[in-house]
């Protein structure tokens, strides 16, 4: 059950003090209560409804949000350091929280100070989880777009269907890149879920991240007003504001943050572990060879964990740097310029190519730091950190982070303004 001291800390706190402080110890009184059965809700692997539930319970929606006045909203930084929190105590949440913060910036993206502040506020009163993906679509592609945009009775019908990796079923409001049937043009609208029309699909069985939601949303003719369109996107990419192209930007380091701690949740797990089952020698008592005769004093365990914390805390150095830059972005706004860009893109890039590659390697020594001990039963389930960092992994092209960053430093050329994750 959710912790309820979490919640009303968040709700009582005057707002003077409704500071970093206050929303870090909301999050580990989260983080905690999602880690104590963590294994159990993975192996069932059901809709995300309880998960939610406990991040209404303390608050977290409205919290994970920009930063607007009052104390409203988190800003980016430390929004960052709750996700990776999260992740590390449950890594399919963390990620339902990423996706939801850096999506909750879509209207300062896309639309109008005066839109963006009116529906910050809507949606932090009624703590809505974003769901949904700000890629825009290709105007031309060979299959058509996969969802269109029909303007009828000064509003829009919304036609087609596309698969999500988090939100479906449970979250509030959807952000979503269309295309205009008439004009061509990509649009970027928000829909309520709950509309005729709409039908979400869960995607079972999946490898790992099994509790984001995942799944796949259509959408049958879908009555929008013209003030759920949040904007309309140049199809000349140079036209593009540099401000709206730090939407991938944003929800692609929400991810890293995640990864990172997903590979920093895996340590501190085994850590635990071997610190009271022993293994190797040690666990058979013996005191040769140099093995102390205690858990966790096998020189080459000692000699693992030092490798990977080290490169864990390699990756948080890297991560820092481009979490401060796009920080500093998100507060440039519409004065952000195509150079301030392109190192934000370049230090998003290289977080990325390094937290995939540690997370990756930590989850998977972790595996072989934990079969070896004397509590197999308490080793059962390190599997998970391993799938979830693969599945996190794997929705980006190392090879295409490193040549951006090569490709920049080499010749000085600009990643693309792109709107694609």
């Amino acid at each position: 059950m959710p912790k309820k001291s979490a919640a009303r800390t968040a709700r009582t706190e005057p707002h003077h003090l409704a500071d970093e402080e206050i929303r870090l110890r909301v999050t580990r009184e989260v983080a905690d209560d999602l880690a104590a059965d963590a294994l159990s809700r993975d192996r069932a692997g059901k809709p995300p409804f309880d998960e939610v539930a406990r991040l209404r319970e303390a608050g977290l929606p409205a919290l994970l949000a920009p930063p607007g006045p009052a104390g409203r909203g988190t800003d980016w930084r430390t929004a960052c350091a709750v996700l990776r929190e999260i992740a590390a105590a449950d890594s399919s949440v963390g990620e339902l929280l990423g996706r939801h913060y850096a999506l909750s910036w879509s209207a300062r993206f896309f639309g109008t100070p005066e839109r963006a502040e009116e529906l910050e506020l809507r949606a932090a009163a009624g703590q809505w989880i974003w769901g949904g993906s700000t890629d825009i679509p290709d105007p031309e592609p060979t299959a058509g777009p996969d969802l269109t945009l029909t303007p009828a009775g000064g509003g829009y019908v919304l036609h087609g269907c596309q698969t999500l990796a988090a939100g479906v079923q449970v979250a509030d409001r959807l952000v979503l890149g269309a295309v205009c049937a008439d004009s061509g043009e990509p649009m970027v609208v928000w829909v309520d879920p709950s509309l005729p029309g709409v039908a979400a699909d869960a995607e079972h069985d999946r490898l790992g991240q099994r509790l984001t939601g995942a799944g796949r949303v259509s959408f049958d003719g879908v009555a929008l007003t013209a003030d759920q369109v949040l904007g309309t996107v140049p199809q000349d990419e140079h036209a593009v504001s540099p401000f709206a192209t730090l939407a991938p930007l944003a929800l692609r380091l929400a991810l890293v943050h995640v990864g990172l701690g997903t590979a920093e949740g895996a340590l501190a797990e085994a850590r635990d572990l071997n610190r009271v089952a022993p293994r190797g020698r040690a666990a058979a008592g013996r005191d040769d060879g140099g093995y102390p005769d205690r858990p966790g004093a096998d020189p080459y365990l000692l000699l693992a964990y030092g490798e990977l914390v080290t490169a864990a805390h390699t990756a948080a150095a890297v991560v820092e740097s481009a979490t401060e830059a796009l920080g500093q972005g998100l507060l440039a706004g519409q004065a952000l310029g195509v150079d301030e860009r392109a190192d934000i893109a370049v230090l998003v890039a290289a977080a990325e190519a390094v937290t995939g590659r540690t997370a990756m390697d930590v989850t998977t020594r972790v595996l072989e730091l934990t079969r070896g001990t004397d509590s197999p039963a308490d080793a059962l389930g390190f599997d998970r950190f391993w799938r979830n960092a693969r599945v996190l992994t794997a929705q980006v092209s190392p090879a295409h982070s490193l040549r951006d960053i090569g490709d920049h430093y080499l010749n000085g050329t600009h990643p693309a303004l792109t709107l694609r994750a």
